[in-house]
């Protein structure tokens, strides 16, 4: 375990940076929201590297090539953050809640970046949101989620909330399943220490979701979490989570 205001005082640091430099490229490009993503990429990686904490990542093949698809993963930690934007190898936009937004420094970045704040308080303002992000899916950006809506306390996966499966549909592009295990336990909800550790990453196949509408809606939210949550038994009982 590394001493908590050592190691916290240091990734702060780099966020500050990463965050500074990506508002210095925002203002010279054009167009920086891929280079925004690129430097928020070396954010996750630098802060995975700081903390000891190694990624073993299945199923990069899984990802399709040249067309935008919304990804859905499981939300175990704060180190899903770190984990999904270094070591998935795409470009991505991110729907986050309207709070993290308002940090200083970081939320300005988030926005150069293209990412997408959602109010959870007000139903009409969080469908206003996924409109956008569907509208961006539609111009070639892949987006990802985490349909549980928050951090598990628990490790254990949750139903999922029905607005993300509303931006799928709305913008037609195939859905990539993706699993975490082992951020749990580098990190706990609300809890301070840091583990040095080893967080395995599953991507499935994509789900086409052209068969489905916002009437069965329920049946492609009960496949994809058959999914999630069978790729995280499965690897959990191979040791896909246990701490070195």
């Amino acid at each position: 375990m590394y001493v908590y205001p050592v190691l916290i005082t240091t990734i702060v640091a780099v966020t500050i940076f990463c965050s500074v430099m990506s508002l210095v490229f925002a203002a010279l490009l054009r167009r920086p929201d891929d280079t925004v993503h690129r430097v928020a990429r070396f954010w996750g990686n630098a802060v995975l590297f700081l903390s000891g904490v190694r990624v073993r990542v299945e199923g990069l093949e899984n990802i399709p090539r040249g067309i935008p698809v919304i990804f859905m993963s499981n939300h175990q930690g704060n180190y899903d953050i770190f984990t999904l934007l270094g070591r998935i190898p795409v470009q991505f936009r991110w729907i986050a809640k309207k709070e993290v937004f308002a940090i200083p420094l970081l939320g300005p970045a988030m926005r150069k970046a293209g990412y997408i704040s959602i109010d959870r308080q007000d139903r009409t303002r969080a469908i206003g949101s996924m409109d956008e992000a569907a509208a961006k899916i539609r111009q070639g950006n892949s987006v990802m989620t985490f349909p549980e809506g928050t951090r598990s306390p628990d490790g254990v996966i949750r139903p999922f909330k029905k607005g993300s499966f509303y931006l799928a549909l709305q913008s037609g592009v195939p859905i990539v399943p993706v699993t975490i295990l082992g951020s749990r336990e580098v990190m706990k909800k609300r809890k301070l220490n840091i583990h040095a550790g080893t967080i395995t990453v599953v991507i499935d196949k994509p789900v086409d979701v052209k068969e489905y509408t916002l009437e069965n809606r329920e049946d492609l939210i009960e496949r994809i979490h058959r999914v999630v949550s069978g790729n995280y038994r499965k690897y959990k009982e191979q040791g896909g989570a246990v701490l070195h």
